[in-house]
């Protein structure tokens, strides 16, 4: 083993087993692609390059070779490695991709070895992700390349598109992207997910209010994970403190009633999963100082009233609602009897519940332990990584509704 092999599975093992070839062209976003590589074995995968002669003018394959611990293809011999590759891995990642190469992988010329391999996955129908790296100008230029790249079954993620350039996309979403296309597809495509994520505040006066630790993590990762899926994803959020940055449309509220109005609203517009991942307060003042109370000369004497539940403005025919409960738990039977108690007071199709008693997960955590909760059987998902976590719960929702003939 190549001491570089030895960092396979540091973060996660979700791509244990996985063979990615990762297929590097000349354009300057290249130097991102040595991450890249790195990200997706750091998730268990095993990454092989192989490079355009354009790429090699800009890195050299050594770079890729000891980045990855396995030496960089740049050529095609008699050894038909556009062939042979094709049948070692089970996708193939393009990134950067730049118009040339896009232009032909779509009309079938293999004249470079990224282009033949290519045009192999494709024939055998194995997952191609391209990520396109060039000037804004041309790549509206190739938006009709694009398309046709499309309707041949690529995946093509689009880029980050700033003055005149049409970036490579952030590492964290491209990796996490790869990560749930190659194990999961577009399996959630047609579905309108609604999730909500963070905490809310609710105010004592301009400067001071009542919140919860939420960092707004989970409802982050569950409506990256729906995005990378297919799913049409809206995320209705509290202020949030996450590393994790949202990628589908976003609507940002502060206090519980305008999350439930936002929440009201868009579900009146059509959407089929709810998702009520987001911890609003459950109480507010009674009264709201207009300007900012002294400290010096003032100890007010507050009093408390209940906020409104949003998830009672989610119900509307036809929506599958999930809820989620942070508990205080001495066991996972007290909290699994919360949780049903929970399900059934507001009429949820599944409810996640987690102890708030754990300090190792949930508020302000990267990690989380579940208890899901059907009307038809108890799951737990034991601890581990938030967007783990997200893509099982996933996996759940869309069993229930499969079960209900929905997807």
């Amino acid at each position: 083993m190549h001491p570089s092999e030895r960092i396979i599975g540091e973060i996660s093992r979700e791509l244990d087993g996985k063979r990615v070839l990762l297929g590097v062209t000349g354009s300057v976003a290249i130097y991102k692609s040595v991450d890249f590589a790195r990200a997706l074995m750091r998730r268990g995968a095993r990454v092989t390059v192989i490079m355009t002669r354009d790429a090699e003018r800009l890195v050299s394959k050594e770079l890729f070779s000891w980045a990855t611990g396995r030496e960089a293809i740049t050529e095609l011999t008699w050894r038909l490695e556009h062939v042979t590759l094709e049948e070692e891995h089970d996708a193939f990642v393009i990134a950067p991709a730049t118009a040339n190469t896009i232009a032909k992988i779509a009309n079938g010329i293999a004249d470079t070895p990224v282009t033949a391999t290519a045009l192999n996955f494709l024939g055998d129908g194995k997952p191609i992700i391209v990520v396109p790296s060039m000037h804004k100008q041309m790549y509206v230029a190739m938006r009709g390349q694009i398309e046709k790249l499309r309707s041949m079954g690529v995946e093509v993620v689009e880029p980050i598109l700033v003055r005149d350039v049409a970036h490579y996309p952030e590492l964290d979403y491209l990796s996490d992207f790869t990560v749930s296309y190659l194990l999961r597809g577009k399996d959630l495509k047609g579905l309108r997910v609604l999730v909500t994520a963070g905490p809310t505040r609710e105010y004592l006066d301009p400067v001071r209010f009542v919140s919860n630790p939420s960092s707004g993590t989970m409802g982050v990762t569950v409506a990256n994970e729906a995005l990378f899926r297919g799913a049409d994803v809206v995320l209705i959020h509290g202020p949030l403190c996450t590393n994790h940055r949202p990628y589908s449309k976003t609507v940002r509220v502060e206090t519980t009633s305008q999350m439930a109005d936002e929440v009201e609203r868009h579900v009146n517009a059509g959407y089929d999963v709810v998702i009520l991942a987001g911890a609003p307060a459950d109480y507010r003042f009674r009264t709201v100082a207009e300007a900012k109370l002294d400290s010096a000369t003032q100890v007010p004497t507050v009093e408390f009233e209940r906020t409104e539940k949003v998830s009672a403005r989610a119900r509307r025919q036809g929506v599958f609602l999930v809820g989620f409960a942070a508990e205080t738990a001495k066991s996972d039977e007290e909290l699994i009897d919360k949780a049903k108690r929970k399900k059934e007071k507001h009429g949820f199709d599944v409810i996640v519940a987690n102890n708030a008693y754990r300090k190792d997960i949930a508020f302000a955590s990267e990690y989380n332990e579940v208890i899901v909760i059907t009307d038809s059987r108890v799951v737990k998902l034991e601890k581990d990584y938030k967007t783990i976590i997200a893509r099982k719960i996933l996996d759940i929702v869309k069993e229930e509704l499969k079960g209900k003939g929905r997807v």
